[in-house]
């Protein structure tokens, strides 16, 4: 079909410009500028702004033509899972408790009143010419005009303080069972970022003087960055977080030399090239999620975890998943386990003969670890040593976030929609569900500097990464929400895989738990609960920062830091009350820890050594493959 003619593909001078500004441009003003120079100016100023203006709205209106264009009958965007009503029980549930606790409501309101009083007062002061003291702030006012402005600065300090009052309600709404209130929360936290005053034009000084700067040329390029969003989303907003076209997995990302030697449906092996004269025996095998690509251990050379272990002298083997089409709508996660544990531990043994091995979950992955290591328990298979637990959750009461999503009706929502797109999860949905966790970073921000200030995205690898979404089978995603999360089945022994009801406590390996005090998607607290469930030594940490950040983190970054503890006390707040901290990475420990359970010395293997051939270079080619 012809591409209808944006405005922005009108020659240079087209009719739309006023004949007086052939060759007019505006001139800079000067200090000894005259009236008639100064009018001269500020009339061409005028004029390329309403021009830019008029060329956005001509921006806007295709927008709104890619919108309902995308947005067919019968069909729903990620976003619309998470749809009002959801919300609305949330809130409803939360208006109630106040209904029907008036003295509680009151005080919360007394609260504010007094909070907006102290508010007055500080700007009565300023207004005065005092001095008052500081008000409320975060990063996203760190414009000056918000602290210089007197106007700008009651705005800021309005927001500020209703935003904490009104989270504040679900704290103290003690008689809300706990995820009622960490829905409503969630959905209040949603609306106090959609209404920050720095993401309207004419409440933001930045964008607004960037408009006058530019003469609108910013809000041109943002009502095009918002079609262009549109139209990579069909229709459903795609906010793009950094530049997709700055990186290649294999040619600047996931660089760590290496050979797929094995490969089935469902995932392909690498096998890394060592960097040392002699390895230890015992190799590596690494089980990332599937939820997101490998390549996070593998980000770039200075942020590789992967690159780490081999410099210390480990044989490195990572599975790289598929992501699956509509072809795999009905791989269970038992067929993980079997596809990738138990194929992955019989090409580990035909590739450098080793009967024995390490093992590292990560997420999703360290879920699969431990319901794996439960079958091999079962069935008196010893092939795993120990087991490395990268932010990874086997009992899921406490589990984080996501749990916002999930019950029995967002879970036949949910499922409606993977029948809809053939048997699978597609990746935006996601992808979309991750950014709406952490709204204001991964939504709000972007929509500021993209559309508002008409910026490009930043060049950042790991937000690449973050958009670089995968597909999940329909079979294996509702077996893991309804098993895991609904019902905790995996903790409380009821699980059963490959005909093997499964026991955590028969697990008998050490086991090396890491997790991460700021973690949203596995709590430390969620993540805590496998020490008590595992039936063998289990060495628990603590690291500084979140999900990605708390795991990636080498040592020559020399950031945050982690905490270790002997003791283990039933709470985990007692544990880090009561734990050591330690600056830094936490990767040496826990390879000092591995050390002592790979085994001696052996010449290093190299990939195709064995009884398996090489396939291709690392990274392969599943990896490659996008959601889109």
């Amino acid at each position: 079909m012809k591409r209808r003619k944006s405005l922005k593909d009108q020659p240079a001078h087209s009719p739309l410009q006023p004949a007086s500004r052939d060759n007019a441009r505006a001139e800079p003003a000067t200090k000894h500028e005259t009236a008639s120079q100064k009018l001269r100016r500020q009339t061409v100023d005028s004029q390329e702004l309403a021009l830019n203006l008029m060329k956005a709205t001509g921006e806007a209106i295709e927008a709104s033509a890619t919108f309902w264009s995308g947005h067919k009958p019968g069909t729903r965007s990620a976003i619309e899972l998470f749809a009002p009503r959801h919300a609305v029980h949330a809130m409803g549930s939360l208006a109630k408790y106040y209904a029907t606790h008036p003295k509680e409501a009151v005080k919360h309101q007394v609260d504010l009143l007094k909070q907006y009083g102290a508010l007055g007062s500080r700007l009565l002061k300023r207004a005065t010419g005092g001095t008052p003291e500081s008000g409320p702030t975060d990063k996203r006012f760190r414009d000056a005009s918000w602290d210089e402005n007197f106007i700008l600065d009651a705005i800021k300090q309005s927001y500020l303080i209703g935003t904490k009052w009104l989270l504040n309600l679900t704290e103290h709404a003690a008689g809300l069972d706990p995820i009622t209130r960490q829905r409503a929360h969630f959905y209040l936290q949603q609306y106090a970022d959609a209404l920050a005053p720095t993401n309207f034009l004419l409440t933001n000084p930045e964008a607004l003087r960037l408009t006058l700067e530019s003469k609108g040329e910013n809000l041109l390029k943002g009502i095009r960055h918002f079609r262009e969003d549109l139209e990579a989303g069909n229709g459903s907003l795609r906010v793009r977080q950094t530049d997709m076209s700055a990186f290649t997995v294999g040619e600047n990302l996931a660089l760590t030399p290496g050979k797929i030697v094995y490969q089935n449906q469902l995932m392909q092996l690498i096998q890394y090239e060592p960097a040392t004269k002699q390895v230890y025996a015992r190799p590596l095998l690494i089980f990332p999620p599937w939820i997101n690509k490998y390549y996070i251990l593998d980000l770039t050379p200075e942020k590789s975890f992967i690159k780490y272990a081999i410099s210390m002298g480990y044989t490195v083997f990572v599975v790289s998943w598929v992501n699956p089409d509509q072809h795999l709508a009905q791989m269970t996660f038992e067929d993980y386990m079997h596809h990738g544990v138990l194929d992955g531990l019989d090409a580990v043994e035909q590739a450098t003969g080793a009967k024995e091995v390490n093992a590292i979950g990560y997420c999703i992955g360290g879920t699969l670890l431990g319901a794996s290591l439960a079958y091999l328990a079962a069935r008196k298979d010893k092939r795993i040593k120990s087991a490395t637990f990268f932010a990874a959750q086997v009992d899921f009461t406490e589990a984080g976030d996501l749990k916002i999503f999930i019950d029995p009706e967002q879970i036949d929502e949910l499922k409606e929609k993977m029948d809809e797109a053939g048997g699978v999860l597609e990746g935006a949905t996601m992808a979309q569900t991750f950014n709406l966790l952490r709204s204001r970073d991964l939504i709000w921000n972007y929509v500021v500097n993209n559309y508002l200030l008409g910026r490009e995205p930043p060049v950042f690898d790991l937000l690449y990464w973050n958009a670089d979404a995968t597909r999940m089978p329909e079979a294996m995603h509702l077996f893991y929400l309804k098993e895991c999360y609904l019902q905790n089945n995996l903790a409380e022994g009821r699980m059963v895989l490959g005909g093997e009801k499964l026991d955590l406590s028969r697990i008998k390996i050490p086991v090396y738990l890491q997790s991460s005090r700021d973690d949203h998607i596995a709590p430390y607290r969620s993540v805590y609960k496998g020490l008590k469930l595992f039936g063998g030594k289990v060495k628990f940490i603590i690291a500084g920062s979140g999900h990605i950040a708390g795991v990636i983190n080498p040592p020559a970054a020399n950031k945050y830091q982690f905490w270790t503890n002997d003791q283990t006390p039933d709470n985990p707040e007692d544990w880090l009350a009561t734990a050591s901290e330690h600056k830094g990475s936490w990767w040496p420990d826990w390879e000092r820890w591995l050390r002592a359970k790979s085994g001696k010395k052996v010449p290093a293997r190299h990939p195709g050594d064995g009884a398996l051939c090489v396939l291709e270079d690392a990274p392969g080619s599943y990896v490659t493959v996008k959601a889109d």
